[in-house]
């Protein structure tokens, strides 16, 4: 065999060149700009690409067929470079071609390499929720009926169900659980982005919380220091109190959360902001001054008040069904 005999059965190269659709076009690596400019020919079954206006940019000339498994063998045959740019879906059909015919032993396949060309950030997915809630928004009638007071019930609902994922312990529940959480602050967002008025999106609700944390940490992103955690929390005090400017230790305090979260938080704004309020006394003969009073004491030697009231309710709620299976 002559030597352009030997160099035309060389059986080439042949590159799936994958990309992410949460990662602008043409933001890809180093690596695939390169093969994509050497390459002898690049194919990409999907007409509509979103890579395609940025290769065409680029110079790189894409041929827009759907060639099966063995016509990609066929065309890296001689030595050449052949790179696919699958479709969204990832063109499966196309890799277990191509994984018979190497197991084949039948057929002398060209060296096949999977190249990413971009790869999703931390957080990535997130687009794809903001994304599926858009289209649930659209479609679906009862999302798409629904209002931000409508939702409350189901806020309420979702964020004590994550209390108990988190205090059972149950690591599959809590990490649903923060998924319901999120869908709730996703869906009130997309609703509040229809607003005639006032409207904002989730991109508005997470730059306003980054902002707010930056604020917040100037021992983090400014110029002063802060060893402790105690430090941490009278820096974060004092810029809300700056930002807030309020007249009183209670503004901004919700009065519908539940009675003993409530009494804490009066309790430790009161100390913390050196407002001589006493709590009611322990003996006091109004039960509610008690519970109150019950509270602050929580509050000063540092105890939730609802989770330690929480865990007393379910060793009590254990009490109840032994003594039912003894009876």
């Amino acid at each position: 065999m002559n030597d352009n005999a030997a160099a035309d059965a060389r059986p080439g190269r042949l590159v799936l060149l994958t990309t992410s659709h949460r990662v602008a076009p043409g933001l890809l690596s180093w690596p695939a700009w390169r093969v994509l400019r050497d390459a002898d020919l690049v194919v990409c079954p999907d007409s509509a690409h979103p890579q395609l206006p940025y290769l065409r940019e680029a110079g790189v000339e894409v041929e827009r067929s759907a060639p099966t498994g063995r016509e990609l063998v066929d065309l890296a045959v001689g030595g050449r470079t052949v790179v696919v740019i699958p479709s969204a879906d990832g063109d499966s059909s196309l890799t277990d071609e191509l994984a018979r015919l190497a197991g084949s032993g039948r057929v002398r396949m060209p060296e096949l390499e999977l190249l990413p060309a971009s790869y999703d950030l931390p957080g990535a997915r997130l687009l794809d929720l903001v994304a599926v809630m858009d289209r649930i928004r659209a479609e679906c009638p009862w999302s798409g009926r629904q209002t931000g007071e409508g939702l409350v019930k189901y806020l309420i609902e979702e964020a004590y169900e994550l209390v108990e994922a988190i205090e059972d312990g149950d690591r599959a529940a809590y990490r649903e659980e923060l998924g319901d959480v999120l869908l709730q602050v996703v869906f009130h967002a997309r609703i509040a982005q229809e607003d005639s008025e006032e409207p904002f999106s989730i991109d508005d609700v997470a730059g306003t919380i980054v902002d707010k944390l930056i604020r917040r940490h100037p021992h983090v992103f400014g110029g002063e220091s802060a060893e402790t955690p105690e430090e941490v929390k009278e820096h974060w005090l004092r810029t809300k109190a700056a930002e807030k400017r309020r007249d009183s230790v209670t503004d901004g305090i919700p009065l519908d959360q539940p009675a003993l979260a409530l009494a804490a938080k009066l309790a430790g704004r009161a100390r913390t902001g050196g407002v001589a309020a006493p709590a009611p006394a322990h003996d006091s003969e109004d039960l509610g001054d008690r519970l109150l009073a019950l509270a602050a004491l929580a509050e000063r030697q540092g105890v939730d008040p609802e989770a330690a009231l929480r865990s007393a309710a379910r060793r009590y709620r254990d009490a109840i069904r032994t003594a039912e299976r003894t009876e």
